[in-house]
């Protein structure tokens, strides 16, 4: 493993169809950056129009035969798990790659490599304790089958922050569906999902049944809008997913969009500051501040809103930016410069409405695409009710627990929300009142509250739940076969 960003060596991309690994076609004249330092990394590629269609027939020809849907549940699981232990042994390449593309450290790209082999692990077990059959009484002493068969070729299209991480989840869970599956990686950090190809086809898959093409949001929109694709799950912003839901009403083919979210963070008036504090920071600098679940609205009571707000920029001061493949960092860079100037404009808009800005985190001198973290003070909420995909909340104050879930609902989004509060009954009667998919008390790390929970999304936050077996749910439509027994007239 690397201990700096000049230590990590980005292989070459490559395109993964019918089993056989090739370079894409296409120079997007595009570059990655290393956000640590801002220089040149590797070349945006992106697989020509053949490519493209030659991966989707191929998909569809592994699902009009049947060879991947009609594995037993044992062979596909063992499959799975195969693909789980190859990936096991690639990790720690695939933490140095997501921690230099993505800006996210390592320390945090490590942990995340649980999921990165975990998931195919866990989509087997679901296959071996009955997710794709159940039975229900029928009539006339007969029993009605419940089995949940696969929709068919399936395109998983996964974002920057935590691609690698993302990507396992879908494609092992659209596999063990019995979907042929093909992958778009993000055009900003595709590198984890190349390692993610190169263990399946290390794992022995058949040929088809998972296929990788690399290229831009024209290369998505392609694979979208074939009508041969007939399930999609994304997980990326606004823009795109509503792009992709018009698409999929066209020939109503089933969409899971995650869209990201401006999530309320609630401080009661009987908060442990310590406790509170730590929970805003971690909020503000897992992932840099670049994920959906991250802290978008600080809601504090106005008696302790001052003191609180100094408590935060206490822990902040003490979170080391540096560089992202490093294990002495505590938070990285953004992801390029593009996204860095997006974030900033999105803040100075704020700060033309009377917001103003602090921050307390020492830059490094390395030159790259770092923010500290920051809060806006002096917002009307009417101005703070859209995501800023980064390090930057506006803090709004409240007096009383109706005010603070005002505001929390404050947000046409509704993915993810905070209360912090010593009086745990009081704190839930609230977390129960915000209008979101989960509502986190006196915590804030980026793992669920149980590992078989659902993931909802609200409002703009998407729709189509993803989890641990929703997701695998998702893959599949449902079919009902049984005996209903003679019929009489008269």
């Amino acid at each position: 493993m690397a201990n700096t960003s000049s230590e990590v060596q980005l292989k070459p991309l490559m395109d993964y169809i019918d089993g056989e690994f090739r370079r894409p076609e296409i120079h997007r004249g595009i570059w990655l950056e290393n956000p640590n330092t801002g220089e040149r990394a590797q070349e945006q590629l992106a697989a020509s129009d053949d490519s493209i269609g030659r991966a989707i027939a191929v998909a569809d020809q592994v699902h009009q035969a049947g060879t991947w849907a009609n594995t037993s549940i044992e062979e596909r699981a063992q499959m799975l798990e195969a693909v789980g232990a190859e990936l096991q042994k690639l990790n720690p390449d695939i933490a140095d790659y997501e921690s230099y593309t993505t800006g996210v450290v390592k320390r945090m790209t490590g942990m995340l490599g649980f999921i990165v082999a975990g998931a195919w692990g866990l989509a087997a077990n679901m296959l071996r304790n009955g997710a794709l059959y159940r039975e229900l009484p029928g009539p006339n002493n007969h029993t009605a089958e419940i089995h949940s068969k696969p929709w068919g070729p399936a395109l998983c299209l996964v974002p920057w922050n935590a691609p690698a991480a993302l990507a396992a989840h879908k494609v092992s869970n659209a596999l063990a569906a019995g979907c042929p599956t093909i992958l778009k990686p993000t055009e900003w950090a595709p590198n984890g999902c190349n390692a993610l190809a190169e263990a399946i086809h290390r794992a022995g898959l058949p040929k088809g049944v998972f296929q990788l093409v690399h290229g831009g949001p024209d290369v998505g929109a392609k694979l979208v809008g074939d009508t041969r694709i007939r399930a999609v799950s994304f997980t990326g912003g606004l823009q795109g997913g509503r792009a992709i839901a018009a698409e999929c009403a066209r020939d109503f083919k089933p969409a899971q969009l995650e869209l990201g979210g401006n999530n309320p963070v609630v401080i009661m008036e009987d908060a442990d500051f310590d406790e509170a504090a730590q929970g805003v920071a971690m909020l503000m600098t897992q992932l840099n501040g670049q994920w959906c679940r991250a802290l978008g609205r600080l809601i504090v009571h106005e008696n302790i809103a001052d003191k609180f707000v100094d408590h935060v920029f206490g822990v902040l001061s003490q979170v080391k930016l540096g560089d992202s493949v490093s294990m002495a960092s505590d938070m990285g860079p953004m992801i390029h410069s593009g996204h860095l100037a997006k974030i900033k404009g999105q803040m100075q808009a704020w700060l033309d409405k009377g917001g103003v800005a602090r921050s307390s985190t020492p830059l490094p001198d390395l030159g790259g695409n770092f923010f500290a973290p920051t809060l806006v003070l002096g917002c009307s909420p009417a101005d703070t009710q859209h995501e800023i995909f980064g390090p930057i909340g506006a803090v709004h104050t409240y007096k009383t627990d109706a005010e603070a879930v005002a505001l929390a609902n404050g947000t046409p989004y509704g993915l993810e929300g905070y209360v912090f509060g010593k009086d745990e009954d009081r704190a839930m009667k609230v977390g129960r009142q915000i209008r979101c998919g989960e509502v986190k008390i006196n915590g804030g790390t980026v793992i669920s509250l149980n590992l078989m929970a659902p993931r909802p999304s609200w409002g703009w936050s998407g729709f189509a739940e993803e989890g641990t077996l929703e997701t695998l749910k998702f893959f599949c439509g449902t079919r009902v076969v049984g005996i209903e027994g003679p019929m009489k007239f008269g």
